[in-house]
């Protein structure tokens, strides 16, 4: 039997282990008036970064109504005087204006907590270290109801909630203050970080913020985890908008915005988003501007969106390379992706000079599966009218390239979409113009599955095109496209239509394994002087009743065929 003597402690030896316990567990209200009464604290205690901060214990109310602002501010004053800790927000709702995170805080809402956003606008206040500025590479507004500047060590945690009252930041009439009676560019994010480093925000519920919900400009090495946005009371509700950030994850999230769900803006790189669903009137995974590389979205589930679910915009000066989306499910979506280059930032006459050096290349889809519907409905839970441009409807794949710019080297393995159709013989007729901005400006296209203009280097692996009804447009176009392997397509053809496949100066494209699901009129029309070195390996074209016509210039020599 072992000693007793030795083996068991005495009351006054538990002591010693139980009060540093008792004292991190508890902080609040003796070690909180510590801090404010003894000044800095011994350098050998060794509760240092651990101790916990109720918010309570330094004022706050809870009760929805009285504004806590400055007992939430003095909690994490005291945390970072004692090197960072956790300041807790216990049961209750704590209405709270502009709160500014610092250096090795967790700010921690307990399951039964709240911090609501206040209704008076004047209780916020702008981070003047945070730039404005009129690109879109990076947006105004630098106003936050908790938001952090320079800071390190960052975390906000759940499981509880932050409200962002964001409809009263929401004018019932154009041009006149809102109730909050702060609006536009000026209302407040529910989360803003500047130039932050390891920062972590997961396992909250995140509802009604005034403008976005979650703002990270130029921060590395930032998790988002096990998030639930709900931002679907104001316009411009994006969910998450990053810009320029690096070493960034974001899994486990649920997102239901009504702008942008995870703009990319800038030069996001070394980016992951993952195991998430997605749900918006407009887009979803958003690119513009910048130098975007190394980016992989996988295993997410985008449904009802319409604005597409993968759209980007880059001028001639962005270099763009390596973006993977991969295993994703697109269910009732318009788009469903649109990949716009011009190399100019203006339009039309007034567009500016071409930027020389920039590229888009090295983009992969696949292991994709998209329904994709020809007239989007209203979404019942957003209150902002929604009207469809003419370009929203019947769309499809789109990557539209002008002259001058660069997009290299796109592959889609394994995509599957079927599209609402419905798509007219005049609107297969129609010349896209040279237009690259937002994906809709290039009015509906004539086509019905893919559409690419000035691409160079493009695979097509195991694609298949159906619609739902009728469609008089082929199933792909190709415009000024060289360098194309397309290997065991699947379309949908139209007895009635011009062609399933329609190739515009198009040259050096192999195309084997085809196969047409339905009758139709010409498999391939060739048109242009420019289309050479075609060949046609193999497939199942029987209910084709002719396999080509040339048109423009085209010749028949153009064509090879191994059928």
């Amino acid at each position: 039997m072992p000693d007793t003597d030795k083996s068991i402690l005495s009351r006054r030896e538990w002591m010693k282990f139980a009060v540093p316990v008792a004292a991190a567990s508890t902080g609040a209200g003796l070690l909180a008036a510590r801090a404010f009464a003894d000044g800095p604290p011994a350098a050998n205690d060794n509760s240092l970064g651990a101790r916990i901060y109720n918010i309570r214990d330094f004022g706050a109310v809870g009760d929805g109504k009285t504004l806590d602002t400055a007992a939430v501010q003095a909690a994490i004053a005291a945390c970072t005087k004692d090197q960072g800790g956790v300041v807790l927000v216990p049961a209750g709702v704590f209405v709270i204006g502009t709160v500014e995170m610092k250096s090795n805080v967790t700010l921690r809402i307990a399951a039964g907590g709240k911090l609501l956003g206040s209704g008076d606008g004047k209780q916020y206040y702008a981070a003047e270290a945070i730039p404005l500025s009129g690109d879109a590479t990076l947006g105004d507004g630098h106003v936050g109801l908790i938001f952090a500047v320079n800071a390190v060590n960052i975390t906000i945690e759940g499981p509880g909630t932050i409200d962002g009252n964001g409809a009263l930041f929401r004018s019932a009439v154009r041009g006149e203050l809102p109730p909050s009676g702060r609006g536009g560019a000026d209302r407040p994010y529910h989360l803003l970080f500047y130039r932050c480093q390891n920062l972590r925000v997961r396992d909250l519920f995140l509802v009604a913020s005034a403008y976005h919900s979650i703002r990270i400009i130029e921060s590395q090495f930032v998790w988002l985890t096990g998030l639930h946005i709900y931002n679907r009371v104001n316009g411009n509700n994006d969910g998450f908008h990053f810009i320029s950030a690096e070493y960034l994850h974001v899994e486990n999230c649920d997102v239901q915005s009504q702008d942008d769900a995870c703009a990319l803006f800038g030069s996001c790189k070394f980016v992951t988003v993952t195991n998430s669903t997605f749900s918006t009137r407009w887009s979803v995974f958003r690119f513009i501007g910048g130098n975007p590389e190394n980016i992989t979205i996988s295993n997410c589930v985008v449904y009802e969106t319409w604005g597409c679910p993968i759209k980007m915009q880059f001028w001639g000066s962005s270099q763009v390379q390596n973006l993977l989306f991969s295993d994703l499910i697109f269910k009732d979506v318009t788009g469903p992706i649109s990949i716009n280059i011009n190399p100019s930032r203006g339009r039309g006459a007034e567009a500016a000079a071409a930027e020389p050096g920039g590229f888009v290349r090295n983009l992969t889809f696949q292991n994709i599966r998209a329904t994709v519907v020809a007239e989007p409905w209203p979404i019942e839970d957003i209150p902002i009218p929604m009207g469809f441009r003419p370009g929203e409807m019947r769309q499809c794949v789109v990557l539209n390239c002008l002259a001058g710019a660069v997009l290299e080297n796109v592959n889609f393995d394994n995509f599957h979409a079927t599209f609402g159709g419905g798509g007219t013989a005049e609107e297969a007729l129609r010349e896209v113009p040279q237009i690259a901005n937002e994906y809709f400006e290039i009015g509906t296209p004539p086509v019905y599955g893919i559409f690419a203009r000035n691409v160079r280097g493009l695979t097509l692996n195991n694609v298949r095109f159906e619609v739902e009804k009728p469609d008089l447009r082929p199933a792909v176009m190709l415009n000024r496209v060289s360098n194309v392997a397309v290997n065991g397509i699947s379309m949908d053809g139209n007895p009635q239509a011009a062609s399933v496949l329609r190739l515009v100066e198009t040259s050096e494209i192999l195309i084997s394994a085809a196969r047409l699901l339905t009758p139709a009129k010409v498999f391939l029309q060739v048109e242009g002087a420019g289309s050479k070195d075609i060949v046609i390996d193999r497939g199942d074209l029987t209910k084709a009743a002719a396999p080509a016509s040339f048109m423009n210039g085209a010749g028949k020599d153009a064509v090879k065929w191994r059928v």
